[in-house]
């Protein structure tokens, strides 16, 4: 389900700056990371990658797990877009960001560059629609003209 650019203030999540464990280093190179439960935002991320957010019940989770396996096979075209996977796997112990989205079991989210949720499925979806989703973005039209 494609939706408007919702900011993540909407769910109170660009309001603290301060983080105990920041998902996002400059230089880190790997795009698949855990999203801790004690992360408050994704301000760290704004204007530098696109996070996609997946959650799941729990480990090993049939649907995590194919489209970790999606994500894995397209990982070039996920860098290509500046896409970083953080994945909360931690329905028990569920932080400020997965309280926000609310998800029953499997969820996808997609947050633009500029820190607006773009995207949100309860199924797991091929790459390729993902990346038309982005594409279809003006910023991501700049990227590619550049």
């Amino acid at each position: 389900m494609l939706r408007r650019p919702i900011p993540l203030t909407r769910f109170g999540l660009a309001a603290v700056t301060t983080f105990a464990t920041p998902v996002f280093a400059a230089g880190e190179q790997d795009i698949f990371r855990p999203l801790p439960a004690e992360q408050r935002d994704l301000a760290e991320m704004r204007w530098d990658s696109r996070p996609v957010l997946l959650f799941a019940p729990e480990a090993g989770d049939d649907s995590y797990e194919r489209q970790m396996a999606l994500f894995r096979d397209a990982e070039q075209a996920l860098r290509d877009r500046d896409i970083v996977v953080l994945s909360d796997l931690e329905a028990r112990n569920p932080g400020p960001i997965r309280q926000a989205f609310s998800p029953g079991g499997f969820k996808l989210v997609l947050v633009g560059k500029d820190g607006g949720v773009k995207l949100e499925e309860d199924a797991v979806l091929a790459p390729d629609q993902l990346f038309a989703v982005i594409d279809r973005m003006p910023m991501r039209k700049r990227e590619m003209a550049d």
